[in-house]
């Protein structure tokens, strides 16, 4: 697993996205948001989108009626700070059109 502080590779974050994926639901979908995020900050706008999409159906599983429900459970993923809430109108609002 990545450091959470630090800035981690997108391949290293894929790699720890693929293993949250198999026990930790929610801890991957924080890493799907940071691959969103550090996809966009290198301008590929097309993995971006992917990783933003992937995020949205991750967070379906979940409910989300009460902020405990949506409260983010690390700060960072990779050194991408992570909202305090996750859910899908934060993701919406935080990539616009790339949702």
């Amino acid at each position: 697993m990545t450091n959470q502080t630090r800035a981690a590779s997108v391949q290293e974050l894929e790699s720890t996205f693929q293993q949250e994926l198999a026990t930790d639901r929610w801890a991957a979908a924080e890493s799907a948001y940071a691959l969103a995020s550090r996809y966009r900050e290198q301008g590929d706008w097309e993995k971006s989108r992917e990783w933003v999409k992937q995020c949205l159906q991750l967070l379906e599983g979940f409910p989300a009626d009460t902020m405990e429900q949506v409260a983010t459970t690390r700060t960072s993923v990779g050194g991408v700070a992570l909202p305090n809430y996750l859910h899908e109108g934060v993701v919406r609002e935080r990539f616009g059109e790339l949702a």
